[in-house]
């Protein structure tokens, strides 16, 4: 029986676990350059800015759904789904929905205007998952971003 729960402290080593599954699935595993220590406290600090659920079997997190608040200029706050991850022995087991499900009363909970969030263009699972939630998938966009070591290059 899975069950969910807020995320605790203490579960950050599993959570950095879960994350670095994720980096490695999408082809991606050196761009995790976060610290155990950056990650807590940006979640558990004195300005948190993420909250996660876990999915546990039998006390074990075999996934998560963690979160943060975006504002857009053009529909005010929403749920931006940061990662939704679920061990690679669970999938198609049910955990992922109960997550996605929980993610969505959360943003209906919190009077947000939405949810958003990235999935990668080859990822035919993850898509064929939320056109069951009929989800607008949106083309055209893309991803752009800077370092903290550009950040550090360019600063004012």
């Amino acid at each position: 029986m899975i069950n969910l729960r807020v995320a605790k402290k203490e579960d950050c080593p599993r959570l950095m676990e879960l994350i670095h599954e994720l980096a490695l699935f999408e082809r991606a595993p050196e761009q995790v350059t976060v610290t155990l220590t950056e990650f807590e406290e940006a979640g558990f600090g004195p300005k948190p800015v993420w909250k996660t659920y876990v999915a546990e079997d039998d006390g074990i997190i075999i996934g998560m759904a963690l979160y943060y608040v975006r504002y857009s200029t053009w529909k005010g706050q929403r749920l931006y789904l940061e990662d939704l991850i679920v061990t690679e022995a669970y999938r198609g087991k049910g955990a992922g929905k109960l997550l996605f499900n929980r993610m969505v009363q959360e943003a209906y909970e919190l009077g947000f205007n939405g949810m958003t969030w990235q999935v990668l263009d080859w990822n035919e699972p993850a898509i064929k998952f939320y056109n069951m939630y009929e989800a607008a998938i949106e083309p055209g966009w893309l991803n752009a971003s800077l370092s903290k070591e550009q950040l550090a290059a360019y600063k004012a």
